[in-house]
């Protein structure tokens, strides 16, 4: 049996054997037929919260925060629709896009032109944030559970705020979309630091589909909700598989997320009876698989379902490699194996963006052998990296199914965009 994996733009396949294979795929709903009038619509008749036209004042700045290049945020069409609202009261001059990247590199003008659209990018502001200028940040004090709260100062400073993004699983804060893109998509590097710290990261809590008392996610919503950073209008969208719109929430912001959120629940969660020797894993494709750092995201969504000493098969293109950019190669090189990468990260504080990474990564390996087809990497890059390439997917699984003649194989066609859970144990510690 032919099985569809998203991967990169083009997909690929690759052969399961039908008697022993289990395909997981996200619930489908129906893209939108009209996107640009229901995102209309739920500006001028949002869940919670009076409509944009009725915050918005003449005379005033805007700041929209908007995900980068590493997201499939339907930008044009969300910005497109704000913009109208706002027509005749604000001028586009007078609006900042904040590009939300975290701890990302800054989006480069191609990236910004093929994502916002000449018009867009002519009559705004786009601004790239940068969490490690310190020029650009505001220190606010602290914020939830003792986090230093540095955020950017165009957002502060604007006179309406609003944010758009869209909601998926999140390994760490639940779901994305709603408060991630005050912080950390606009946060300072301490911030987003200390968010991703060893005790929260650590927490059972801290996983796919938890919003509540979820450590991380609660003190995201707690630097969200401060007066002067919260945004007075938020919007949120669900995406098939085509990356095309099908639903639209807006609003305030958490009872916004909040229903957005449960919308995506049952169609991005689902259980499995037992755990498979064999999962094949993606990371949903472009832009999502462009490099190894945000692959590891598809593997853990393969771990929630490994059996202990099993085997995950991810394809991800990682047409931007590891990245170059960041230190995750570095901190990849600096342990000879994941227990040694393990022990080293037990013993130090999070200082870097990409260690919590690397920590993931070392513990899905102690649970699992993880096998990479990374058409963007070498041979000799993957196994720096510590993982086995498999650049013949279809050998690859043919081996362990050979090596394991009652192996169930588990497929997460969409990878993240679907996490699988088994119901004694229905999330990935990242601390065992």
């Amino acid at each position: 049996m032919r099985v569809r994996l998203a991967y990169g733009r083009s997909g690929l396949e690759i052969e399961v054997p039908r008697e022993r294979t289990t395909v997981i795929e996200p619930v489908q709903a129906p893209a939108l037929a009209d996107p640009d009038a229901t995102l209309t619509a739920a500006l001028r008749a949002p869940v919670a919260g009076p409509p944009l036209r009725q915050l918005a004042r003449p005379g005033q700045t805007a700041a929209i925060s908007v995900c980068d290049i590493t997201r499939a945020q339907p930008r044009r069409e969300m910005i497109g629709a704000v913009l109208r609202e706002l027509d005749g009261i604000v001028r586009p001059e007078d609006v900042a896009i904040l590009i939300a990247t975290g701890t990302h590199r800054a989006n480069t003008e191609s990236e910004l032109r093929a994502m916002l659209g000449d018009k867009i990018l002519g009559a705004c502001r786009v601004i790239n944030h940068d969490a490690r200028d310190d020029s650009s940040l505001v220190d606010l004090g602290e914020s939830g559970n003792c986090v230093p709260t540095r955020l950017c100062r165009h957002w502060l400073d604007a006179d309406l705020r609003i944010t758009t993004g869209f909601v998926e699983p999140h390994f760490f804060a639940g779901f994305s979309g709603g408060p991630k893109m005050v912080a950390p998509g606009l946060a300072g590097l301490d911030t987003v630091l200390t968010l991703h710290d060893a005790a929260r990261v650590g927490d059972p809590r801290s996983t796919w589909g938890i919003i509540d008392e979820n450590p991380m996610h609660s003190d995201i919503r707690a630097i969200a909700a401060r007066p002067e950073a919260k945004p007075h209008m938020s919007v949120d969208v669900l995406l098939d598989r085509q990356q095309r719109i099908t639903h639209v929430f807006a609003g305030e912001l958490f009872e916004m997320h909040a229903r957005a959120c449960a919308a995506a629940k049952p169609i991005a969660m689902r259980e499995t009876g037992h755990r498979f020797e064999v999962v094949v894993t993606t990371n949903s494709g472009y832009p999502l698989d462009q490099n190894l750092y945000q692959a590891v995201k598809g593997m853990s969504a393969a771990a929630q379902v490994v059996a202990d000493g099993g085997t995950i098969l991810c394809a991800a293109e990682c047409s931007d490699g590891i990245p170059d950019h960041g230190r995750y190669a570095e901190l990849l090189g600096r342990g000879g194996s994941p227990e040694e990468l393990l022990a080293q990260i037990e013993t130090r504080p999070v200082t870097e963006p990409d260690q919590w990474q690397v920590q993931v990564q070392a513990l899905i390996q102690r649970r699992a052998r993880v096998l990479v087809k990374a058409d963007g990497l070498s041979e000799e890059q993957l196994a720096a990296a510590h993982f086995e390439p498999a650049t013949d997917l279809d050998a690859a699984l043919a081996e362990c199914v050979a090596s394991r003649p009652d192996a169930r194989v588990c497929v997460l066609p969409e990878g993240p965009q679907t996490i699988p859970y088994v119901a004694d144990r229905p999330r990935f510690a990242v601390r065992s």
